[in-house]
């Protein structure tokens, strides 16, 4: 049936060589309303099965966030309707409508870089040694950093920033400064990273 549309010069002229088909964009528009519906759906027999224990949705209480989507039809409940946000905060870590968490990641490493200067008497001390601030730069710092990662989305690009926070700090403990330098590999073996 595209094929046909497209001999006849029918359809939504969507690049040079190709167009957009009737059937094609009612398809789209109905997945699209399925999926808002499918949320309502949800939301309405979360509300049910709530009231069942004598749980209730508070709709002034409750916020939505849709991660990655442009249209915003919003969700109700008895109450009335869900406001619906652009930012989130979900076990200490920033969710952004964007679906990114770039916002999130500058938040923990300015969190980690705190922890660390917190620690710089640890760092600079001579009766310690690097394998104890090794150790105490994984449970005080890397934790710090890493708190709640499993729920980001970690593109190349941000794990790399990470990447750069750590190899910087563990340089620092082992007190190796620019022009004095050592490759990311070595840093690792030396660190046991």
């Amino acid at each position: 049936m595209g094929d046909e549309n497209r001999k006849r010069g029918t359809g939504i002229q969507w690049t040079f060589t190709t167009s957009l088909e009737d059937l094609e964009f009612a398809n789209d528009l109905t997945l699209l309303s399925n999926r808002i519906q499918d949320m309502r759906d949800k939301t309405r027999v979360l509300e049910v099965q709530g009231a069942k224990v004598g749980l209730k949705i508070n709709a002034t209480e409750t916020k939505s966030l849709r991660t990655g989507t442009k249209r915003g039809d919003g969700v109700s409940v008895a109450e009335g309707r869900i406001e619906e946000v652009d930012e989130s905060t979900y076990l200490g870590r920033i969710v952004s409508k964007k679906g990114g968490t770039d916002e999130d990641i500058q938040a923990q490493i300015g969190k980690a870089r705190q922890a660390f200067a917190m620690l710089r008497t640890i760092w600079r001390s001579t009766a310690l040694t690097t394998k104890t601030k090794l150790r105490v730069f994984g449970s005080n710092v890397k934790a710090v950093l890493l708190y709640g990662s499993e729920t980001c989305r970690l593109t190349k690009r941000l794990e790399q920033k990470l990447q750069v926070f750590i190899n910087k700090s563990l340089s620092n403990i082992l007190r190796i400064w620019w022009p004095r330098k050592i490759s990311n590999k070595e840093l690792w073996r030396r660190t046991g990273q």
